[in-house]
C-alpha cells in the first residue's frame, strides 16, 4: 500500500514548495489539497464536521496554483485535487488547467472530484444546490470530451458548446485519472461511469465490502484510496485486507516546522508497518 498527504494550503502555514520538498524527500508518493473559492459569511450549511467551521477553510490557496508550484520542485511526487469542486468550475477553463498542470508535472495528475457540500457557496457560482450532481457530471464528460478530442463538441442540459479547439492535450492518456470522493451509491455509480478511482473518506464503515461493491459495478480493479485516514496500524492492516492501493494521512495546516515534525512522525508509523 502506497502513503500520501491530504491537506489544506492557506496563505499562513507552510508553504507549497516547501512541502512539496518536504514530502518527496520523505518518499511519500502524493499530496491530495483541498479547494473553497470562498466562504460566504452567512455560514448557512452546516459543517459536515460540526461545530464551528475551522479556519482554514476561509484561507485555502488556489489548488492548481499550489499544485504547479509544488511540481515545479518535485519529481516524483503525485499532484492531486482532494478534491475539486467542480460545480463551481468553469468546465473548458477546468480543462485545460488540468491538461496545463499535466504536462507541466510531467503526467503526475490525479483529479480528485466532488460534489461539495457548502450550498451557498455553489449558489454564489450560479449553481443550484438541487442539481449540483447533475451539473458535475456533465461538466467532467464535457472535460473529458476536450481532453481526448481535437476537435470537442458537447451539446447538454448544463453545458454546451460547438466545436472548439483546446491545447495542451494531458500527457496521460486517455486522460488524469478522475478519483471520485464519497460513499453514496450516486458516488459509486460515478467510479463505473467515468472514476479512474475511488476516494472513500477513513471512518467509512464496511469498507471491504464497499471496495468490492465499487470494483464490480466498475469491472475492473478500480483503484482506492482513503481520504484522511487514522493513524492507527490496526486500522491500515484492514485496509489492506479490504485492497486499498493508497492510504491518505491528513496533515493539519500548521507552520513549517510544526508540519516537518508531524511529516516525520508519520514516516516513523509507515516504517513500524512494514
Amino acid at each position: 500500500m502506497k502513503f500520501g498527504i491530504s491537506t489544506f494550503i492557506t496563505d499562513d502555514a507552510i508553504g507549497a514548495t516547501d512541502l512539496g520538498r518536504a514530502l518527496e524527500e520523505r518518499d511519500f508518493d502524493s499530496l491530495f489539497i483541498a479547494e473553497h473559492t470562498h466562504i460566504p459569511a452567512s455560514r448557512e450549511t452546516p459543517y459536515p464536521g460540526g461545530g464551528d467551521l475551522p479556519r482554514i477553510y476561509y484561507r485555502t490557496l488556489d489548488p492548481f496554483v499550489s499544485l504547479t508550484a509544488v511540481a515545479a520542485v518535485t519529481e516524483r511526487l503525485l499532484v492531486a485535487t482532494g478534491i475539486a469542486l467542480v460545480v463551481e468550475r468553469d468546465p473548458i477553463i477546468t480543462a485545460k488547467e488540468v491538461a496545463s498542470l499535466d504536462l507541466i508535472s510531467g503526467g503526475r495528475v490525479i483529479f480528485g472530484v466532488g460534489a461539495g457540500w457548502n450550498r451557498e457557496e455553489m449558489r454564489n457560482h450560479g449553481t443550484n444546490p438541487a442539481t449540483r450532481g447533475a451539473l458535475m457530471d456533465e461538466r467532467i464528460r464535457a472535460m473529458r470530451e476536450i481532453w481526448t478530442s481535437e476537435l470537442a463538441e458537447f451539446h447538454g442540459e448544463y453545458v454546451d458548446f460547438d466545436p472548439i479547439y483546446s491545447w495542451p492535450k494531458p500527457v496521460q492518456q486517455p486522460h488524469p485519472p478522475i478519483y471520485v470522493g464519497g460513499e453514496s451509491e450516486r458516488a459509486i455509480a460515478r467510479v463505473a461511469e467515468y472514476g479512474g478511482g475511488w476516494l472513500p473518506r477513513g471512518g467509512t464503515e464496511n469498507l471491504g465490502d464497499l471496495v468490492a461493491k465499487v470494483r464490480d459495478r466498475a469491472g475492473w480493479r478500480v483503484l482506492v484510496t482513503v481520504y484522511a485516514a487514522p493513524r492507527d496500524p490496526a486500522v491500515l492492516d484492514s485496509y489492506v485486507a479490504a485492497g486499498v492501493d493508497r492510504t491518505l494521512f491528513y496533515l493539519p495546516t500548521r507552520p513549517r516546522d510544526d508540519t516537518l515534525r508531524r511529516l516525520d512522525e508519520m514516516t516513523e508509523l509507515i516504517k513500524g508497518l512494514s
